[in-house]
């Protein structure tokens, strides 16, 4: 364990009610740290620089963990790029250099697989950053994501702090978002079987061809990392987070149809985009370093499904 760090020093957990965020304030508490501190956006608007600058001044925290972002699908991403790179940066930048101006030794910046080249050679590993084109429907919020992580190795070597990036793949899980229009693929879909399942099992259409292959990590595996990486000084600045397999998308729509118990025909609209080919993280680094995930994809989704049925009031049913 870091040698400063107690179960008493303050952590800020920026975006502390989303999925991420809220899974690493369950996982921190679990294990016995009593000084979280969590600012909703009514509270504190973190692409105003100046307030940011000021609530870091005055509670002047140890640890900073970055779990804010404006995050969308495919969907959301390609229609609104500028939102997406302009008010992540907004974010990042006002938290990391408030962090870096009070004197916070520790930093976790969590961005995603994304930031990786389109055609890089898979599974991904780190060095492959930089090296190719995006994938253009997220270059956006991409593009935000990695000047992130280089803040936090040029501090990090200019500085000697210990800031660090952790590269989740594809998350879901508690607190998930189920709206049709700005979730992702795994929540999208246990919602369209669900509301399929509920009008006499009608058939569920599909964005894409269901060949691409996809990577999943359930979020709580995620806070472990998080977690790990708080109290251990890690060599690296950047790090693969996930289970280091993959499955179809088709796969995955068969898996979650089981869990849900629908009945009824999968329908694939291949005038729809597919999005990136394959995304498979290489963890090896962590993995070295003492992290690896602990929540099969089966039993993620089965629990993440449970957590819906039973927040299920907070979404409307969709009319098929």
């Amino acid at each position: 364990m870091s040698s400063t760090l107690t179960k008493d020093s303050k952590i800020y957990i920026a975006g502390h009610k989303g999925m991420v965020g809220s899974a690493i304030w369950r996982a921190l508490e679990t294990v016995g740290y009593n000084n979280l501190i969590g600012q909703t956006s009514q509270q504190l608007d973190l692409r105003n620089q100046e307030a940011v600058n000021q609530f870091m001044a005055t509670t002047a925290p140890d640890v900073v963990i970055v779990a804010a972002a404006k995050v969308g699908g495919i969907l959301a991403n390609s229609q609104f790029q500028y939102q997406f790179l302009l008010e992540n940066m907004q974010i990042q930048n006002n938290i990391i250099d408030a962090a870096h101006r009070n004197n916070t030794q520790k930093l976790i910046f969590l961005g995603s697989s994304c930031i990786y080249p389109k055609l890089a050679q898979q599974p991904l590993t780190e060095d492959s950053l930089l090296t190719g084109p995006l994938e253009p429907t997220n270059e956006g919020y991409a593009i935000a994501k990695i000047a992130g992580v280089k803040l936090c190795q040029h501090i990090k070597n200019q500085y000697h702090k210990d800031f660090v990036s952790l590269m989740p793949t594809n998350l879901y899980g508690i607190n998930d978002n189920f709206d049709l229009k700005s979730s992702h693929v795994l929540p999208a879909m246990i919602r369209k079987f669900h509301d399929a399942k509920l009008n006499d099992n009608a058939p569920v259409t599909l964005w894409g061809s269901g060949t691409p292959m996809r990577e999943f990590l359930h979020v709580d595996d995620l806070a472990q990392a998080v977690l790990f990486a708080m109290q251990n000084q890690l060599a690296e600045h950047l790090y693969n987070v996930g289970t280091g397999t993959d499955i179809t998308i088709k796969q995955l729509a068969e898996t979650i149809q089981k869990t849900i118990g629908h009945t009824g025909e999968i329908i694939w609209d291949s005038t729809k985009p597919d999005g990136t080919p394959r995304k498979l993280m290489d963890v090896s680094k962590l993995k070295k370093a003492g992290w690896q995930y602990s929540i099969p994809l089966e039993e993620g989704i089965e629990k993440t499904y449970q957590w819906f049925l039973n927040n299920a009031n907070s979404y409307k049913q969709v009319k098929l």
